[in-house]
């Protein structure tokens, strides 16, 4: 499957063209259906918290997970406006451990409804990823997964994965009942995980300074949005269905700077509200027989400064902010999804500014194999950092 994450941009570079770029925007986002459970509700007074601060927590059981304690956890985190949201987070917690070494894994979510979150579908194929997820169990680590779209589904929008993905760590040290208040902590993930992992390391130095971060593992970075957004015209891809995802995400995140409901034809509209609560398997099978030139009121790919602003501010190659905790970043050399040279000039940029990175090229081109054979080297990698040992630099 060639370059999902290139068709996603494209579909919103095409909607959002310059020559028909509305001052205000007509057509409001289709957000999707507010999850039934109380539980993920923020309350009124959201805005009163700080970032990370606990809302409410929960503890339940998960059948195949005998043998460990698991909570949902409810916190004040930020959106990319800067505006107070409620974010949740699922964490995993061996019985009977005292201060586990604690894992923020940023999973594949890969949708746009709330069903889909982690919190919601870890012990189904709609996270793709969970058995790789929770192998750090095994080592006596207490595993978390964010739901770090935020509530509003938010697929796409690197920059909040990063703020939620932060703010899920600090409200799990601040939950006393959890005992996580000592324990060390680590970021990891791979693809769109990877890129909220990526982001969350490089804006902790100054969105988080107060956390502290024994080490971080990202694999398969999207990390230039723009370069993948110029790559790829208006036909069929077997990956649409990601694609428009992605460009429905960016929408809700951005609805003033990227109205791209208001560049829809009709079908295109019917399809927006046809998929706005669904989830990996179902857009990837829906979006098979469609493209953007089918969707669009417009057929002119054309340069808008704003879509550009807003896909560079949400690009890691474009931000400025190096990581301070050591990070290790894994990526296929001729990974077709992911453009490797994006990956590389952001470890080449870390690397002078004399950050603690270890850069492994995997001569592969499959996106999700190289996931496969790199995440043992990013657990080995992070248990090392709990121990304490100095972290390598391998540019």
């Amino acid at each position: 499957m060639r370059r999902i994450w290139t068709a996603a941009l494209t579909v919103l570079l095409c909607t959002v063209s310059a020559g028909i770029f509305a001052p205000a925007a007509t057509s409001v986002p289709q957000y999707p259906t507010s999850d039934p459970d109380p539980f993920f509700a923020a309350p009124a007074d959201i805005g009163d918290f700080a970032p990370g601060d606990v809302v409410r927590t929960r503890k339940f059981n998960l059948g195949p997970y005998q043998g460990t304690d698991i909570w949902h956890v409810a916190f004040r985190s930020t959106n990319s406006a800067g505006d107070p949201i409620m974010g949740v987070t699922t964490v995993m917690i061996p019985a009977g451990v005292a201060n586990p070494p604690l894992v923020s894994y940023q999973a594949l979510i890969n949708s746009l409804g709330t069903k889909c979150n982690p919190s919601h579908s870890l012990l189904s194929d709609e996270t793709p990823d969970a058995f790789g997820a929770v192998l750090p169990l095994g080592r006596g680590w207490a595993v978390a997964l964010p739901d770090y779209l935020g509530p509003n589904v938010a697929y796409g929008a690197a920059k909040l994965s990063g703020m939620v993905t932060l703010d899920s760590v600090r409200a799990l040290q601040r939950a006393t009942e959890l005992g996580l208040g000592q324990s060390q902590i680590a970021l990891a993930g791979y693809s769109g995980g990877g890129l909220a992992t990526a982001w969350a390391a490089a804006m902790q130095p100054t969105y988080a300074p107060e956390l502290k971060l024994a080490g971080v593992a990202a694999g398969g970075i999207p990390a230039d949005l723009e370069q993948m957004a110029l790559g790829i015209g208006f036909g069929h891809h077997p990956g649409f269905g990601l694609a428009w995802a992605a460009a429905m995400g960016l929408e809700r995140e951005y609805p003033e700077r990227l109205p791209i409901s208001d560049q829809l034809n009709g079908e295109g509209l019917w399809y927006r509200d046809f998929t706005a609560d669904e989830c990996r398997r179902f857009l990837l099978f829906h979006g098979i027989t469609r493209s953007a030139e089918q969707l669009a009121a417009t057929k002119s790919l054309m340069d808008n400064p704003e879509a550009r602003a807003v896909l560079r501010e949400n690009s890691l190659r474009h931000y400025p902010e190096i990581p301070e905790t050591p990070i290790m970043l894994w990526h296929g050399v001729f990974d077709g999804l992911t453009p490797y040279d994006a990956v590389a000039d952001v470890a080449a940029r870390y690397c002078a500014a004399g950050a603690p990175v270890t850069f492994s090229r995997y001569q592969i081109a499959e996106h999700m194999t190289t996931a496969v054979v790199g995440l043992p080297e990013a657990w080995n990698f992070l248990e090392a950092r709990f121990r304490g040992e100095p972290a390598p630099t391998r540019c």
